[in-house]
């Protein structure tokens, strides 16, 4: 089964701030979960990298399948914005986010559930 890692957990774990989502992260790469990415979250990592962080995120991102966005998840992402947008102000990319891991059937591993509040998900 896949797991959809969100930006949260990996500047978590490219900065190793958090020991609880480290030793999280090292159960995770040893198990048979398979762990994915958005492009996404990609963007939202890159956006707030430091230089000196270049190459860890460059050997972090080697390890995580990034899952392509197509039209399919495009169109719930926009259902998901029109039906949460209001009521729980759920932005394009949380958005795209959590209709990726709903199109993959995938666990979602975010710190931030408040910003999902998709029925459809399930959390790791």
């Amino acid at each position: 089964m896949p797991v959809l890692i969100d930006s949260d957990i990996l500047i978590e774990v490219s900065r190793r701030r958090d020991d609880s989502v480290i030793e999280k992260w090292v159960k995770l790469s040893q198990s048979t979960l398979l762990p994915i990415c958005s492009p996404v979250t990609v963007a939202e990592i890159w956006h707030g990298a430091r230089p000196n962080e270049y190459d860890s995120l460059d050997a972090l991102f080697r390890v995580l399948e990034c899952v392509s966005i197509d039209r399919e998840i495009g169109r719930a992402a926009g259902e998901f914005m029109r039906q949460f947008g209001r009521s729980h102000a759920v932005e394009l990319g949380d958005a795209l986010i959590a209709a990726t891991a709903v199109r993959c059937d995938a666990l979602l591993w975010t710190r931030n559930r408040k910003h999902y509040p998709m029925k459809e998900l399930k959390f790791f």
